[in-house]
């Protein structure tokens, strides 16, 4: 049987950190049974992978203070054919920094006003080495995307 309700995970990664991080997302995603879970790397996303989904969780090492060009380019491409077909579509960020990832954050937002998206839960922002702390709140992050999918409640 197959869950009704999707949510989508999309992320690019250099150094492994935001991979990590995505995979603890993920994580804590298939706890909800009832919802399908999608992770795909930020190159290899589409179009058809973002109006698949209920939901969406957004991640990103900073590069030179910005989001990666590979989560960019993901946006990018499906920017315009998904206009009229994602308002409000519930979305969450990570972001690995070696900054203060605030930069990268402030991109991803200005562009999800654009199709619009609808932030529902606090980013992570992790600075520096990932710590247990924060793969914690990464499996939350996702537990909690995938719950409120489930219900319905963003």
């Amino acid at each position: 049987m197959s869950a009704d309700r999707h949510l989508l995970i999309v992320y690019h990664s250099q150094t492994g950190h935001t991979r990590t991080m995505a995979r603890a997302v993920s994580r804590g995603a298939r706890r909800v049974p009832e919802v399908e879970t999608r992770i795909k790397m930020a190159l290899r996303a589409s179009l058809n992978d973002l109006l698949w989904a209920h939901g969406l969780l957004l991640g990103t090492p900073e590069n030179f203070g910005y989001m990666s060009g590979a989560l960019k380019n993901f946006l990018d491409r499906t920017y315009y054919p998904a206009q009229g077909q994602v308002e409000g579509l519930p979305y969450a960020v990570f972001v690995s920094a070696g900054n203060d990832g605030t930069g990268a954050l402030t991109s991803i937002e200005r562009i999800a006003r654009g199709y619009p998206l609808k932030a529902v839960c606090d980013p992570i922002i992790a600075r520096g080495e990932l710590t247990p702390e924060i793969l914690q709140a990464c499996e939350e992050l996702g537990e909690t995307m995938a719950t409120g999918v489930a219900w319905g409640i963003f």
